[in-house]
């Protein structure tokens, strides 16, 4: 308990760094981009309307809003997977700094992790605009989509900062994430009915699957669900957010004073 009030403290002692680095991040992302902070909501609605396209026929027909369910998995992931893999490098990309002053270490993965919660919530427009071009009605339950936005952004941090300690001692960590990542989306029912699983890889899915809570979550409150109640993904999504972000602290607050020797 000491420690985190300790971190906290710390980071609002860095907060001024903490922000610049998150607008230096945005920055870089859009910079020479014809589009610029547009792209958040082109990108997403131009990748949902080519699996919207491939996958419609396949599994559409047992999918209610079938394009909305789409782009909800795909923005989920998206965020997670981009704030992930950027996280593999943010220490040992900040090297040179480091050597040089004291900063917290962690800070540089924070701020990678919320620059692309920045982006991702630029990118929920392309949600609202679908949603109104499909005429979904918009509960007041819609605004329950923070609980599983704030959880995946727990979870992203803790899992950011075990990847980030992980890569400077292990460098194949990088090209290892990559085939996690790729088999991890096919596994979180993105485009698909979980349903149509076997049940041992359904029974996985839906019991250990973090990005499974999260994005069900999402959609429930959206354009509703039958699977699972609400309050029991919550619960599951709150255990795995709070789990990985132990972990994450506790590996890299073991790790971080042999960073030196290795970046």
């Amino acid at each position: 308990m000491q420690r985190t009030i300790s971190r906290l403290r710390t980071l609002l002692r860095y907060r001024e760094l903490f922000f610049q680095l998150v607008s230096r991040d945005i920055k870089l992302k859009y910079r020479r981009s014809f589009l610029g902070y547009i792209w958040s909501m082109l990108n997403p609605l131009l990748t949902m309307i080519v699996l919207t396209v491939v996958f419609s026929n396949i599994f559409g027909r047992g999918i209610e809003h079938f394009p909305i369910y789409v782009i909800i998995g795909q923005l989920l992931f998206s965020l997670m997977g981009g704030a992930t893999s950027r996280s593999l490098n943010s220490v040992i990309g900040n090297a040179s700094l480091l050597k040089k002053i004291y900063v917290p270490k962690y800070i540089f993965t924070l701020a990678i992790v919320s620059s692309e919660m920045v982006s991702f919530i630029f990118s929920l427009g392309a949600l609202v605009v679908l949603i109104i071009a499909t005429s979904v009605p918009i509960t007041g339950r819609f605004v329950f989509v923070l609980i599983p936005i704030i959880q995946l952004y727990i979870f992203c941090i803790g899992l950011g900062l075990f990847l980030a300690q992980a890569t400077v001692f292990f460098r194949d960590t990088q090209h290892i994430w990559g085939v996690v990542t790729t088999a991890w989306m096919f596994l979180s029912a993105i485009f698909y009915p979980v349903e149509i699983l076997p049940d041992r890889l359904y029974y996985i899915v839906t019991n250990y699957n973090p990005m499974f809570f999260y994005i069900t979550m999402f959609r429930n409150f959206t354009i509703g669900g039958a699977y699972m109640g609400s309050l029991d993904l919550a619960i599951r999504g709150a255990i795995a957010a709070g789990a990985m972000l132990l972990l994450g602290l506790v590996s890299f607050s073991y790790s971080k004073n042999k960073f030196i020797l290795h970046i």
